[in-house]
Formats: structure tokens, sequence, C-alpha cells
């Protein structure tokens, strides 16, 4: 029997070379966000067919649906709370909503005039919030307990991307910007800059493991910059080509370029993956300089990515990403969820060159 209300088929289990189990019953239209729960291996699923999915997934990558429920409009984003317990999502419908797990239950938690972007949890020494992107050029932050945001702030532009490590927020916009937060004066940019990059943002991540906070910006040039929130470290910052590939070997600056979709950290090496428009992701130690795998199989783009809460597990998402516009949606486009079984060497920092 179907949990997804669609027949259920069993997962096929070697799908390319590296042997990713592909999780049965995806949804049925792009898939715009995926984010494992930091207790459990629970994988929330975003897509433009207005359902949120939640699936258990097993340690050899297997996975079965446990839950859905419902926007009035496609989900652009999804993540969890600190316990794992509950879903955060927000969508097309200009709203944000939360489930728990718990009760199966769903309710509306937040509110913008425009399509909500973008979710996530914000981890504070007073306690958990929700802070919410919009395409309405504000950042909002909601305690859960109230009906009304607790902060708002103004954006420069409408709001494509965010990520938080305490005590920072790092928000990409349209036009470029990106204004970053500290979270003790969370309506104050703490800093505004212009993106190093010369065209869109299309994603932010918030870097780990680092000496000094920064962040990683990808864009649709098929391009990545790390970047150093304070200024004594802005000779760290640098930036490296991704999603590219040679039309003629021979010729220089011909390069057909793709998006870089998302960017995802993972928690324990502190590694990050970059997937793009070209169907490929890569691992990368950016502090090392170094791309640690590679693996370029997947029949579309990959619109989505996220580790798993000790590193162990990497899902991406087969789909349309929309970087063609309306125009590049075909009927034949996948739709599916991949899971990758990290091994060590792919995902951990190389020792530095003497």
């Amino acid at each position: 029997m179907s949990l997804f209300g669609r027949t259920a088929t069993a997962p096929n289990l070697v799908v390319n070379i590296e042997k990713d189990v592909e999780v049965a019953e995806p949804p049925a239209d792009s898939i715009s966000s995926l984010s494992f729960s930091p207790t459990a291996d629970f994988l929330a699923v975003g897509s433009w067919d207005n359902n949120v999915r939640m699936y258990e997934v097993g340690q050899n990558g297997q996975a079965q649906g446990k839950a859905m429920y419902t926007h009035q409009g496609p989900v652009l984003s999804v993540c969890w709370n600190k316990e794992g317990n509950k879903v955060i999502s927000g969508g097309a419908d200009n709203t944000a909503r939360l489930f728990d797990l718990s009760t199966g239950q769903s309710q509306q938690v937040a509110q913008h005039d425009a399509p909500v972007k973008v979710v996530r949890w914000v981890e504070t020494p007073q306690g958990g919030i929700l802070a919410t992107g919009s395409w309405d050029k504000t950042i909002k932050y909601w305690d859960l307990r109230t009906p009304n945001p607790v902060a708002t702030a103004q954006l420069p532009e409408r709001c494509y991307t965010i990520d938080v490590q305490y005590p920072f927020l790092v928000a990409g916009t349209a036009e470029r910007h990106i204004q970053i937060f500290n979270l003790s004066n969370p309506t104050t940019p703490y800093k505004t800059i212009i993106s190093p990059l010369k065209w869109q943002t299309r994603v932010i991540s918030c870097c780990i493991n680092s000496p000094s906070p920064c962040f990683a910006v990808g864009s649709l040039e098929g391009r990545v910059a790390i970047q150093f929130i304070e200024d004594k470290d802005s000779a760290n910052n640098y930036s490296f080509r991704c999603h590219r590939r040679d039309q003629n070997p021979t010729a220089k600056d011909q390069s057909i370029i793709y998006a870089v979709n998302d960017i995802s950290v993972n928690p324990v090496h502190g590694s990050v993956s970059t997937c793009g428009s070209d169907g490929v992701v890569n691992f990368w130690d950016i502090y090392g300089r170094t791309r640690l795998k590679t693996f370029d199989t997947a029949p579309g783009p990959i619109s989505a990515t996220g580790f798993n809460r000790n590193g162990t597990l990497f899902a991406y998402a087969v789909s349309y990403d929309w970087s063609k516009g309306h125009g590049g949606m075909t009927r034949d486009q996948p739709n599916k969820i991949m899971i990758h079984a990290c091994k060590e060497e792919e995902v951990k920092r190389r020792p530095a060159r003497k």
C-alpha cells in the first residue's frame, strides 16, 4: 500500500556506478528542498506538487515514507527544529507551516506578503526561533508560541537564500546583495556586501570547522565563492569554478556553464557538496582548496542536496531546477531522490600540505 497515494514500487537499488539507492514514491513534480533531521535519519522533502514528504532512511540507504502534509502552493524550502520532532516548510502560498511528527498535525506558523523562499531554524541561548525569508523583501523571526513575528528585517531586494551559523545569519537577495546579521541585533545588518560572483546568487551556506566564520555562495555562473565575515580574514576569500563543461578541450573560455543549485555542509568534517544543472555532485575540502569526489551519473539537473546528522548519508534530488524557466520543463523530466552512502575518504578533509 502506498503512503503517498500512489502505487508503491520497490527502490531501484543499483541505479548507477555509485550504487546509490533510489527512494520509492518520490514527489510527482520538481523537488525544491531536502533536509535531514538533526536527531535521526528522517528526510523531509519539499516539492512543487504542494506537498512535504517525510521518509525514514535506513543505514543502507533504503527509505520508506512516514508522513505527508500540504501547502496551498509549491513548497520552496524545508527545515527541522533542534529536537528533530517538527518539520517547518515555506511555500508559494506566502506561508510557513509546521508539522508535528508526534501528533501528525500541521499548522500555519508564519505569513508573508509574497512567497516564503526559505525557512531556517535558529537556536539561540534564549531558545529556538524560526527565520523566514520572503520575496516580499523581509526576513521575519517567529517565536512559535505567538502568532506574530517577534522581529522583522528589511532587505534591499527579494530574498533568495539564507543560512545560519549562530550568531550569524547570512541572506542573499536579488541584485547580488548579501546581508549578514548578528542575531544579537537581528533587524540591523552587521555587514552588507555585493556578492563577489558576477551573476545571480542561488544559494548561501554557512561553513563550519573554520577558525573564523565564513560562508559559501553559489551562483548561476558555475562558480562558488568562499567569503569570510570579518574584514581581518578577507585575505582568505577566494572563488573557484565548478559545474562547467568544456565544449572544445583545445580552446579556452568555451565552457558550457551551469547553475550551482545547492551547497550542503558535512556536519562532522566540514567539507561541502555542490550540485548543479549539469547533473554533477562535487565534494570539496574548501579549506584545503581540493576537490574530494565527483560523481556525474544523474539523468538530469540536481536541484537539492543534504547530509544526515553524522555525515554518513548524502541525499540528492534529480529534478528540474527551473534554470531554463517554464519553457525548459518537459514531461519526461525525472523526479528522483537518491541516497549516497559516504565513504570517509570522500568527505574527510585532506591533511595540510607541508
